[in-house]
């Protein structure tokens, strides 16, 4: 292998946000951030553009465009027309940015349980959400005949992420069809954020964009983009919101104007050189959190449903009663993600994207943990 997912490296000193939050003895095993070192050949495009030493604000380079249309070809076979994209320095703020289209007396329909930004949405833009709880039947399905029933006629807005965050679902083509079909049928936009769409880890699954499927539905869609979750980079942030409809492209730039910042010239160089990758990175770090999976399967068992996509275990602890969950797995030496953060108690997130031996410590103090409170 050419590269090193074993080496343990000390971010204790990084002000790493992980590695900040709980006390020193606590393993972090929250937020979606890999400890992993960035591929050499990110770290060696932000070392040539740190030879020069002014960082200015930057414009966007034509040839970023260009390496994003390739990325999504050549990784999902939909090709794109370069105008489609709007560069923005995050996921979470194209999220918003999103709802911010709406009128404010609009409503949205958001499955859950559901990655925690997506919970805020609907009070950041003053409009109103009805949250539809996904089947959790260990497949975790849209509910569609419940998001058919909590239709208004002000609902103009569905929001998901695919692959699911928590639940590491990877929606198939038969899902995301029927999900296209209600989106046009009841005359909605959808948004769907699709970060982690190079991490299936199911060999039977595939990331599929829900754009892709059809020109009926593309033209609805907002669909992002970012390379930071496969190539562990979030701090030099830069994501893409490909958008077809020419309209709802102007409202999301008119919804951008004055409120988010651009993008810094390390968020460019970063990400142009992730999107041009033809390296065996992917490749390896999907074999590598494969076998992670296996390990965290075999230590907790029927806790977990299907898992097709993340790095991010979604783990049943509602036997435990837990009152505060956080604070219960810090006690036993864990930094865990509540389930109620994504509007599901009953479970908690585990992040298993870390060196090996930092991984089989932290499932030792997750089953004493289990089996001491049950």
């Amino acid at each position: 292998m050419a590269y090193s997912f074993d080496t343990v490296i000390d971010r204790t000193q990084s002000s790493s946000t992980k590695w900040s939050r709980f006390d020193a003895d606590v393993l972090p095993f929250w937020v979606a951030d890999m400890d992993f070192a960035a591929p050499e050949f990110i770290l060696d495009a932000l070392r040539d553009r740190l030879e020069h030493p002014i960082l200015g604000y930057t414009q966007r380079p034509d040839s970023l465009n260009r390496a994003f249309c390739d990325w999504l070809s050549r990784q999902f076979d939909w090709n794109i027309e370069d105008d489609w994209i709007v560069w923005v320095p995050g996921v979470v703020p194209a999220l918003n940015l999103a709802t911010q289209t709406l009128k404010a007396d609009r409503h949205v329909i958001i499955p859950t349980p559901v990655y925690h930004p997506f919970l805020d949405l609907a009070r950041n833009a003053d409009i109103r959400e009805t949250r539809v709880p996904l089947i959790a039947d260990n497949n975790w399905r849209m509910d569609l005949d419940a998001m058919q029933a909590s239709l208004t006629p002000e609902t103009r807005m569905v929001l998901i992420c695919n692959p699911q965050n928590p639940t590491a679902r990877c929606y198939s083509r038969e899902e995301l069809a029927e999900l296209a079909e209600f989106i046009v049928k009841n005359d909605l936009l959808l948004v769907s954020d699709e970060i982690h769409c190079n991490i299936v880890l199911d060999p039977d699954a595939e990331h599929i964009p829900i754009a892709a499927l059809d020109p009926r539905i593309a033209e609805r869609t907002i669909t992002l983009y970012a390379a930071t979750k496969i190539y562990n980079i979030p701090g030099v942030s830069c994501a893409a919101a490909v958008i077809p409809d020419e309209a709802l492209r102007t409202a999301f730039m008119e919804a951008r104007r004055g409120l988010v910042h651009g993008i810094g010239p390390l968020g460019f160089e970063a990400s142009e050189a992730a999107f041009n990758d033809t390296s065996t990175w992917i490749p390896e770090l999907i074999e590598y959190l494969r076998e992670n999976l296996t390990l965290v399967r075999n230590a907790i068992g029927n806790r977990m449903g299907v898992h097709e996509g993340t790095y991010l275990a979604w783990i049943n602890v509602a036997d435990l009663r837990l009152d505060d969950t956080e604070a219960y797995f810090a006690e036993h030496g864990l930094g865990i993600s509540p389930g109620a953060q994504f509007g599901a108690p009953d479970y908690i997130r585990f992040n298993f994207a870390c060196p090996r031996t930092t991984l089989i410590e932290g499932l030792e103090r997750l089953q004493q943990a289990i089996a001491i409170s049950v």
